[in-house]
């Protein structure tokens, strides 16, 4: 079964496909409000999932503080977001987290491609769809350098755009100056952008007092996961009207007469006002998916105690788990920078190739690549899972 992973990133017509062609149980609807996007969430729950495929750890939230009853059956788990895994890393800090969550996105297969040319190229299609701005010889303050700043900031630069990095981290920031671009902080930026594009996976990063220094006209958007990397309370507070001028993009007349313009209501732009990534990326990324199932029902156990990682290749998987030592953590295979399994408790032991997963939530409608990936869940649920190896 499947449900959305944000209120406007459903294709519609996908779910209708899935729900009528594929028989896939499917909770979306594109435009709903949060209690209807909750309320999908809670129907997705009641069928009792032994695997959760997450993008963003709502659903994981709430199945860990709502719906505990149904934690002993939960396997494990994917998590596809780098909010998403920020958020059950703090979980496992916390000790929350109550069954093994691999983090997909750490997967160079996955941030190399999805994060920098997907969501790059998908960003700045879905700013220029809902302005019909002309980009070239603006100045785009893109906030935040990691895999998906460094993509918006490539494809707002071919287009011609003076583009302003904000970063955080110095590292990251000394990276953005040797790939050509200016760094500065949120405060001196606001001075002279035009556009704003906020992809950092944290929260306020364009608050009140950067509201109050930007100039008429500037264009406001997120390409994050949740709508909290803008400050939108403050930015209601500081005018004195507002108006949807486009589909998805409202305007706010601040009380000194200055104009803002936000788009997509600061959720996901990249989603909301153009069709997200190209299939051709999607399925790197769903084939990142498809593997968990696959090594936990191959796999007789998971640690509970600390963070495993095992490598994108399926060849070097194999190798791993013919020798067990994925399930058992053998300091003899080296570490792996690609895939990360989250802490939480064991699974329960079974032989191998006896675990069968009928009951898998995935969580996002918003592409069309769900069909193709679809004939995966249909293979979860009419036959073993070890026949998912193939779509790697």
């Amino acid at each position: 079964m499947l449900c959305a992973s944000n209120p406007l990133s459903t294709q519609d017509e996908v779910a209708a496909s899935l729900n009528r062609d594929y028989n896939i149980p499917t909770f979306a609807i594109k435009g709903e409000d949060n209690d209807t996007y909750y309320s999908h969430l809670r129907a997705a729950l009641e069928h009792k999932p032994q695997f959760t495929m997450d993008d963003g750890a709502d659903l994981v939230t709430m199945l860990l503080t709502k719906r505990t009853e149904l934690v002993p059956d939960v396997i494990a788990g994917t998590e596809e977001t780098t909010t998403g895994v920020i958020r059950l890393r703090a979980m496992a800090k916390d000790g929350t987290l109550k069954y093994p969550i691999i983090a997909v996105n750490d997967a160079m297969t996955k941030h190399f491609f999805d994060n920098r040319y997907g969501t790059g190229q998908s960003t700045i299609d879905g700013v220029i769809r809902a302005t019909n701005v002309l980009l070239a010889g603006l100045k785009v303050v893109v906030a935040g350098y990691g895999w998906c700043g460094r993509g918006v900031a490539m494809r707002a630069k071919g287009l011609g755009a003076d583009v302003i990095v904000t970063e955080i981290d110095p590292v990251k920031g000394i990276e953005a100056v040797m790939d050509g671009f200016r760094v500065m902080p949120m405060a001196e930026a606001v001075k002279e952008g035009d556009v704003y594009i906020t992809v950092t996976g944290n929260k306020s990063v364009i608050r009140g007092e950067h509201f109050e220094k930007m100039k008429s006209g500037a264009i406001v958007c997120n390409s994050g996961h949740f709508n909290v990397e803008i400050d939108i309370p403050s930015l209601e507070k500081l005018s004195s009207g507002k108006k949807e001028v486009r589909p998805l993009v409202d305007e706010y007349k601040l009380k000194d007469g200055r104009k803002v313009y936000l788009l997509a209501e600061g959720r996901l732009v990249n989603l909301s006002t153009a069709e997200g990534h190209p299939a051709s990326v999607m399925d790197m990324s769903f084939a990142n998916q498809a593997l968990p199932p696959n090594i936990c029902a191959r796999t007789t156990k998971t640690s509970s105690r600390r963070c495993m990682s095992f490598r994108s290749t399926w060849t070097r998987k194999s190798r791993a788990l013919s020798s067990n030592r994925w399930a058992t953590g053998s300091t003899s295979s080296p570490p792996s920078r690609n895939i990360t399994l989250l802490p939480g408790r064991k699974a329960r032991n079974s032989p191998c190739h006896s675990r069968l997963l009928d009951r898998v939530i995935f969580v996002g409608a918003q592409h069309a690549a769900p069909l193709a990936f679809s004939n995966c869940f249909l293979r979860v649920t009419d036959t073993h899972v070890g026949s998912l190896h193939q779509l790697t």
